[in-house]
């Protein structure tokens, strides 16, 4: 899955109507630029595409009093909130994607019903079981790497990131089924935007030319 599409279309339904320069905003804030290909051009290329594909609907406001060109303001459409749940699912699910994928869901997890989350995140314990399930045929981690050579650290390397998974998940389970965070239908959850205008201090204060769109 793509995590951009997932950033970008978040960022719009939390804002209800936001434009290029508020989302790439956001996601600096977020630190996305960092940990995912959340940059500039990514951003602005993305939510022009998804205008294109009907789940962004694209809003020409007026110039600004300065005389700036006209912005446009974009607003997620009912194909749009659809794909984003949709994404939104997969990231919590399939175990092996990009780190990216996961924390671009992990950013929107409260946007669920606190039951949903929790049976996704069960369900990405079953698929990481299976896949363990299934490398025992030909793998044994008993017997340690070496039983295929070198090539052997890199069933190491799978199996240890499965375990260390698992108990992750595990534990982020237990934290939401003992109540923490405020998740959907349970009143206002967190979310972390910022205003038209407020200082964002992990700017990357990088000009682009989409910035004035």
């Amino acid at each position: 899955m793509s995590a951009i599409r997932l950033l970008v279309l978040g960022s719009v339904r939390q804002h209800g109507r936001a434009h290029g320069y508020q989302v790439r905003n956001d996601l600096e804030y977020w630190g996305a630029h960092e940990w995912s290909n959340a940059k500039p051009g990514s951003i602005y290329h993305a939510l022009k595409q998804m205008a294109k594909q009907g789940l962004l609907l694209a809003h020409e406001i007026a110039p600004s009093t300065a005389g700036g060109p006209p912005r446009t303001e974009y607003e997620i459409t009912a194909a749009g909130t659809e794909e984003f749940f949709s994404l939104l699912r997969e990231s919590l699910i399939n175990w092996e994607q990009k780190m990216d994928s996961l924390s671009a869901g992990l950013g929107f997890i409260v946007e669920l019903e606190r039951a949903e989350a929790v049976g996704l995140l069960r369900r990405r314990i079953d698929a990481m079981e299976g896949w363990k399930t299934a490398t025992a045929e030909y793998y044994d981690p008993a017997q340690g790497p070496e039983q295929l050579g070198h090539i052997g650290e890199i069933m190491n390397l799978w199996i240890s990131s499965a375990d260390f998974g698992r108990e992750w998940t595990l534990a982020l389970i237990a934290r939401i089924e003992g109540g923490a965070y405020v998740f959907a239908g349970e009143g206002e959850p967190f979310r972390g935007i910022l205003g038209e205008g407020e200082e964002n201090p992990y700017a990357t204060g990088v000009p682009h030319r989409g910035d004035e769109e």
